[in-house]
């Protein structure tokens, strides 16, 4: 039976949220008995040959020409390096169900940040649900209650950090490929993991922990390859809601191999923080349509 672009879109973006959750809770786990920079040296250079070999296969490793797309790409790859240390650091100390819905409030960090940047208007309605969203995030942390501590900041500012990734793209040429895009911050990546690994130290790895390193890369190019698959098919405003999945594989993931389960405030922050974002999206997509048919 034939699907519409939209239930497929919606099935890979599903997929991707899953893939991205389980590298997550696999680095979650590396992360208590190997080096945190290691860990990350490893799984990058598993992420980069995938890239590389995708992006050969498919004709997308084509460099940027101008020198205004190559810094744009720079200042996303070292975003992306302080994301992935600010976030996974915080991981490594924090239940990965919190941290999960802590992150959930990037959309909502997004376009607060390209109203901003990029002056995108913002009404009164959406600027409404940023600044409940950002509440709700205060219920998951809590300040100043037993539950906060310094990796609760960590985890806000990674938040940051994929803000400035995510916006240093929209002024991207439309000729760069998304590959070598994923492909200059997955080698920052790799190469930042490689500096801090020889000052961290090394470690020796079973034949396990060497399972799950490929498992943790292999997921993060299914996440990659699954997002965009689902960015560019359908529609994205019924298609970007699904992004919130993510909070769902968290809690069961965390629960399944960690025994750790989002308290009640926690949970309700979660939902908060969801709602807002879905109607920001919904909202955006609402706007989008309008301005369409004025013109």
């Amino acid at each position: 039976m034939a699907i519409s672009d939209n239930l497929r879109g919606a099935l890979y973006m599903n997929l991707s949220m899953f893939a991205f959750t389980v590298n997550d809770a696999i680095m979650k786990s590396l992360t208590h008995s190997l080096p945190l920079y290691q860990t990350i040296a490893l799984r990058g250079m598993v992420a980069v040959l995938g890239l590389i070999l995708l992006a050969r296969a498919t004709g997308g490793l084509r460099l940027p020409n101008t020198r205004h797309d190559r810094a744009l790409i720079g200042l996303r790859s070292l975003a992306d390096v302080a994301a992935t240390i600010l976030f996974l650091t915080a991981l490594k100390h924090m239940p990965l169900a919190t941290l999960s819905a802590v992150m959930q409030v990037t959309p909502l960090a997004v376009t607060l940040g390209a109203a901003l940047y990029s002056k995108d208007r913002i009404g009164w309605r959406r600027m409404l649900a940023i600044i409940i969203g950002f509440l709700g995030v205060m219920l998951i942390i809590r300040p100043g209650m037993e539950g906060f501590s310094i990796w609760s900041i960590l985890g806000l500012c990674s938040v940051a950090t994929v803000v400035v990734r995510d916006l240093s793209v929209r002024r991207l040429s439309a000729n760069v490929p998304s590959l070598v895009v994923a492909l200059g911050a997955g080698s920052a990546v790799m190469v930042m993991g490689l500096i801090g690994s020889s000052i961290e130290g090394w470690q020796a790895m079973t034949a396990f922990q060497t399972l799950q390193l490929l498992g943790a890369g292999c997921m993060v190019i299914v996440g990659y390859i699954c997002s965009v698959s689902a960015m560019r098919i359908g529609d994205i405003g019924f298609i970007a809601p699904f992004r919130y999945t993510s909070l769902l594989w968290a809690i069961i993931l965390g629960w399944v191999f960690f025994a750790t389960f989002p308290d009640f405030y926690a949970l309700i922050g979660a939902a908060i923080v969801v709602a807002t974002g879905i109607y920001t999206l919904l909202r955006e997509r609402k706007l989008r349509l309008q301005a369409r048919v004025a013109v």
